[in-house]
């Protein structure tokens, strides 16, 4: 009897614990806006074709937003004389972008069905549309989220894994916010777009030992021991406008560009799933899939919670 009871407590904590999740549905705006879908990628189909980069950052956006107070569009809020957002977190600033995408597809979402689709549903398909239009996998994306009234600089600054994390914490930083190891893994398979600042990976390549030499050359070149902040480099230095499985590869060759990718190789729990991926595109793909679904559910705002902004920088 006892088993049993501890059996239904833990129970309704799991139903608790995913009831935000649960209320979310791909269907939520089929009669309210049934061209939603259409309309964000058009928008995103403009903008990547506009400048590839913009899959990726898209991306690194939601990833960011998800992981501080869930997947709310808190990362959009802009700054005021009296509230503080992300966007100026250690994390975000000078290196977040892609804002005026989710600007603009807002307005023509507004344009169809005015102050019904939150800018968090926006940027979730968004992401999706991204990374599809960049060669790599698609995925449902669940929706009903609404928009946070409020943002956290302070949790951004220590919630989202840093560049020089190592395996362990980004493990743990996973974790926390209900994602595993393999999630993690190939969730970091997001870096096979994109390009990273050299302040974030200076140290990487000068310091470290467990980088390929000649990549470690190739990429001093353009980024010195001092100055140069913000110049850039492909995370993936084979394809870094294609979504595919070269990230990976990339790692068993030692040429991880952060030294957080390259934790991701380098003797420890991850090694086997690394070489699983680098040899197994359709692999990567699925599991990269169910990982940003499973992100995507990361304590949504639903029901009356929240609100449906009109701006994503501004709170109504």
């Amino acid at each position: 009897m006892a088993s049993m009871k501890l059996f239904l407590a833990l129970s309704v904590l799991s139903l608790l614990a995913f009831s935000g999740s649960a209320q979310l549905s791909p269907t939520f705006y089929q009669t309210s806006c049934p061209n939603l879908l259409t309309i964000v990628r058009n928008g995103m189909t403009q903008a990547v074709n506009r400048e590839a980069r913009l899959g990726a950052s898209i991306l690194r956006l939601f990833f960011h937003d998800c992981f501080v107070n869930g997947c709310d569009g808190s990362i959009l809020l802009d700054d005021t004389s009296t509230f503080t957002g992300e966007k100026n977190a250690i994390p975000n600033a000078n290196s977040a972008r892609g804002f005026e995408v989710i600007d603009t597809i807002k307005t023509s979402v507004e344009a169809a069905c005015r102050a019904t689709v939150s800018c968090a549903d926006i940027l979730a398909l968004a992401a999706r549309d991204g990374v599809v239009l960049l060669g790599g996998p698609s995925w449902t994306v669940p929706l009903g989220r609404r928009d946070a009234r409020t943002a956290s600089q302070s949790a951004a600054n220590s919630q989202i894994p840093a560049p020089t994390s190592n395996l362990a914490t980004l493990i743990s930083m996973f974790r926390a916010k209900g994602l595993s190891a393999t999630d993690m893994t190939a969730l970091s398979g997001g870096h096979t777009i994109g390009q990273a600042r050299c302040t974030v990976f200076r140290s990487h390549i000068y310091n470290d030992t467990n980088i390929d030499p000649n990549f470690a050359t190739t990429r001093r070149a353009t980024c010195p021991l001092s100055g140069g902040d913000n110049n850039l480099a492909p995370l993936d230095i084979a394809t870094p406008t294609r979504f595919d499985n070269s990230y990976y590869r990339n790692l068993v060759a030692r040429r991880g560009l952060l030294h957080s990718d390259q934790e991701l190789f380098n003797g420890g729990s991850q090694d086997a799933l690394v070489r699983t991926y680098s040899g197994n595109s359709v692999t990567f793909n699925r599991d990269f899939a169910a990982a940003m679904v499973r992100m995507g559910n990361i304590s949504p705002l639903t029901g009356t919670n929240g609100e449906i902004r009109r701006n994503c920088r501004l709170r109504n």
